[in-house]
């Protein structure tokens, strides 16, 4: 079974997505911050991390580049309600 990491501080959007999700057939997990994602990284292996560019602390685009200097970084899809064409590029050039 897949297991997807969904990372955004609003507990409704969580939620709405690990339902949807586990409807699917995947496993599913929720952080609220980078920092929360960060830790569960480096104690387990996710297949696909869901990442919310406006986090509290360190946003989404630090905690991409911190993933991607993980070891076995898992492939990364940012998400967000309110974003710029300058932010996407940055979050393509980092990787997602």
């Amino acid at each position: 079974m897949h297991s997807i990491l969904i990372v955004d501080d609003e507990s409704a959007i969580q939620q709405s997505l690990k339902g949807v999700l586990e409807d699917e057939g995947y496993k599913a997990s929720v952080a609220g911050t980078g920092e929360s994602c960060l830790d569960l990284l480096r104690k387990r292996l996710f297949d696909l991390v869901l990442l919310d560019i406006w986090l509290p602390g360190i946003d989404g685009l630090e905690t991409l580049q911190r993933i991607r200097e993980l070891e076995n970084a898992p492939e990364v899809i940012m998400i967000s309600g309110h974003v710029t064409i300058e932010i996407a590029v940055r979050a393509t050039k980092l990787g997602a």
